[in-house]
């Protein structure tokens, strides 16, 4: 595939994200601009949780998906206050939610606990509507803790598991990826993946992409199945659709 075809591809897998601290209306309204590119659309913005209705407004009526985070970026172990934080979120219009694992019971072996958070989200998140859990490989550490929490999460029932919140030093690395994508193929379960931060270039998405095709298939990495959680590649892969030689932008976390 040339870069442009590549880019094309990737950019219909993004969830475009703007999860910076001073975030503003007016941010997300030029967020939901460009996932409805002409080039795309994309395949969904990820937001923190009180600018979701700001979301819906500016893309009602479009495939755009809105996806919002919970129990982020600390995965923490309230689980009545992450229920009823998935709960208002989804009231307000979001159609996926990204949950972070409770990664410190993970590496403490209280699996129990993770476990239970991410049933009763699953129990919350019905309908048509996404379970992405975030492992937050890069505070895991050992692989075998990766492999754990990629199985826990599934087990549970989520739709995708995703690396990294990008917020901590190690975001999405392809050794975890590939950790990742054997545990679904283990799986034999419809579930994605979604790598996430760190993701700059056009070569960055297509790391990715080759690994989803080499362990799943050519084919398999559709936007119903993976996802690239970025925005700093976003000026990259359009350049690339152009034709024009891309620099990365600033990543937007």
């Amino acid at each position: 595939m040339s870069d442009a075809e590549i880019a094309q591809r990737a950019l219909s897998c993004l969830d475009l994200t703007d999860l910076t601290d001073n975030c503003t209306d007016q941010a997300i309204d030029a967020l939901c601009r460009k996932a409805l590119d002409p080039r795309g659309p994309m395949a969904a913005v990820c937001v923190w949780p009180q600018f979701v209705k700001r979301a819906q407004e500016n893309l009602r009526g479009s495939p755009v998906r809105i996806a919002t985070v919970v129990n982020f970026p600390a995965g923490g172990e309230d689980v009545d206050r992450v229920t009823d934080d998935t709960q208002e979120a989804l009231s307000d219009g979001a159609n996926e939610i990204d949950l972070v694992l409770p990664y410190e019971a993970v590496r403490r072996g209280d699996l129990a606990v993770a476990a239970e958070m991410v049933e009763a989200v699953r129990e919350t998140v019905d309908q048509d509507r996404l379970l992405k859990v975030i492992l937050e490989t890069g505070e895991l550490w050992d692989p075998g803790l990766i492999v754990t929490a990629s199985r826990l999460a599934i087990d549970a029932g989520a739709d995708f598991i995703k690396t990294s919140t990008g917020k901590t030093p190690v975001s999405a690395t392809p050794e975890a990826a590939e950790i990742m994508l054997d545990a679904i193929k283990a799986s034999r379960r419809p579930v994605g993946l979604k790598p996430s931060g760190g993701i700059r270039t056009v070569a960055d998405a297509k790391m990715y992409l080759d690994l989803a095709d080499r362990i799943m298939g050519p084919g398999w990495a559709t936007p119903r199945t993976f996802r690239i959680g970025a925005s700093s590649v976003y000026e990259a892969l359009i350049a690339a659709i152009e034709g024009r030689a891309g620099t990365a932008a600033v990543g937007i976390y």
